[in-house]
């Protein structure tokens, strides 16, 4: 009789070798509350530290990988650089009203400041440091399990997707370099050439659904006022703070500018003894704070429609783990069959993806996401919260699918979870009402759909990296999985 399949939630210690840069003579890190501008090793050293991985049992053996990634470090897009050059016009003016009285309680950074990025003309693409992010993780993955990554590449066993976003895409490609380096015969570094397939923005549901949901995009616009009104009062507070604490006459605007400049410093340029330094911690920790409610509005729980627009793409996740346990079963050997699925995208991707899986969700909020009733917003600082843009899609951020508190279980009870509760049947056909304006189904993407109906609920799942199928003869032995699975508790302790 074959051994029962397991799905294994092994969280990867995974460190990126980037160098730390610290605020001076302070134990508070600014790094560590840049929202989704967070660095990957930035928001791995939050985890890492409070992770206690249990101990898997030698008899389990992997045979199957899943990964749904965020795209690595980037730079600011080009209409956002547009908002940091206007913000050295605007810095020219505030100087020159104090000129005379002219103070050395000013940062000395201010005087003539321009933006690092002024005179480029395009933006938004992976930068030097997101490329690493990719390239190290390949190669970790590769370390990790060496038995999934021993056949001789082929795309059929080995598929990288990526969206036709371009820093997607040079993710993708980062990634695989690192994961098959050393095992090709082009240059130094012994490299080989691999495919990353995209499918056309105007029709990638797995991918980039959130560009092909019209009803979405509707949502989205209308929640905008909203989301600004929320935000006011604290600007306002900070804005009169600074304004107290420094002598410039700044504006709201101007407040929400530096702290987009103190962010893009930080990440991109480790830089924290500028714009960052404008604002005390409380002040960085209530701004951080608003952009996780933004975010939470917008692409997390804060709508029953940002997630579910997910559920192809959870379809996708489960079909393939699926084809896996029954090739293992048939006796397939390995490289026959397909042993990992790597899929590189968006924030806006791995964020609904997230919550369709109820990953950083308190349990006593999962029978409402059950009933795809809204959360209450994430509290106020000093209040705190699961919800942190910085650790639920960090840059080069990855999800992994777990089992409520274990760290594996049988595949049956992961995927009874993810089946568990008729009252969303309905909830997952209109899914496809979602998409269906926007264009015409082919007859593929039908067949997907009608086997995404049969997806009827959701679990709590514990948080993030890879998704891995392991044999061993260990089940654990459960008269009702689905029950037990709806009692679970998230424990955000577990951070890939």
């Amino acid at each position: 009789m074959a051994a029962p399949l397991m799905v294994s939630l092994l969280l990867l210690t995974f460190f990126h070798a980037a160098s730390v840069l610290a605020t001076a003579n302070s134990d508070f890190d600014v790094r560590r509350h840049l929202s989704t501008v967070t660095r990957y090793h930035v928001a791995k050293e939050i985890s890492d530290n409070s992770y206690v991985p249990s101990n898997v049992p030698d008899q389990c053996k992997p045979i199957h990988l899943n990964l749904v990634a965020r795209h690595g470090t980037r730079a600011p897009t080009k209409k956002k650089m547009k908002l940091l050059d206007a913000l050295g016009t605007r810095l020219e003016v505030l100087l020159e009203n104090v000129k005379e009285k002219k103070s050395g309680a000013l940062p000395a950074w201010l005087w003539g400041w321009k933006s690092p990025w002024t005179g480029k003309h395009k933006g938004g693409e992976l930068i030097s440091l997101g490329e690493s992010e990719l390239y190290e993780l390949g190669i970790r993955v590769r370390e990790k399990f060496p038995q999934l990554f021993h056949e001789d590449y082929h795309p059929d066993i080995y598929p990288i997707r990526a969206t036709q976003v371009s820093r997607a895409s040079a993710s993708a490609v980062a990634f695989g370099m690192g994961l098959f380096s050393d095992r090709g015969n082009l240059g130094p570094g012994h490299h080989r050439a691999f495919a990353v397939i995209s499918e056309s923005r105007a029709s990638d549901i797995m991918l980039r659904f959130h560009d092909c949901c019209q009803n979405y995009k509707a949502f989205r616009k209308s929640q905008e006022p909203s989301v600004d009104k929320l935000k006011e009062p604290i600007l306002d507070e900070i804005t009169k703070e600074l304004v107290k604490h420094w002598g410039l006459n700044f504006t709201r605007q101007d407040v929400s500018s530096l702290w987009f400049l103190c962010k893009q410093e930080a990440a991109l340029l480790n830089k924290t003894d500028q714009a960052c330094s404008l604002f005390s911690p409380s002040e960085v920790g209530l701004l951080e704070w608003t952009d996780d409610l933004e975010v939470f509005i917008v692409k997390g729980y804060g709508n029953s429609l940002n997630y579910r627009m997910g559920v192809p793409l959870l379809g996708d996740v489960m079909q393939s783990m699926e084809q896996a346990i029954k090739a293992k079963e048939e006796g397939l050997v390995p490289g026959s069959y397909e042993m990992a699925k790597l899929r590189f995208a968006h924030a806006e991707t791995l964020l609904p993806f997230s919550c369709l899986i109820g990953l950083f969700l308190d349990g006593r909020d999962f029978d409402k996401i059950l009933r795809e009733e809204p959360l209450q917003l994430p509290p106020k600082p000093p209040q705190t919260r699961i919800w942190h843009g910085s650790t639920v899609a960090p840059f080069a951020g990855n999800n992994m699918l777990g089992c409520g508190d274990s760290d594996f279980c049988p595949f049956e009870v992961f995927k009874c979870g993810i089946i568990a509760n008729d009252t969303n049947k309905q909830a997952m056909a209109n899914t496809r009402l979602v998409f269906s304006s926007q264009y015409e189904w082919n007859s593929e993407r039908r067949a997907i759909e009608e086997q995404l109906l049969t997806i009827v609920g959701i679990t709590t799942l514990v948080v993030p990296v890879f998704v891995i199928v392991l044999n061993s003869f260990l089940a654990l032995l459960a008269v009702n999985f689905c029950s037990v699975l709806r009692n679970f508790h998230v424990e955000n302790r577990k951070r890939g």
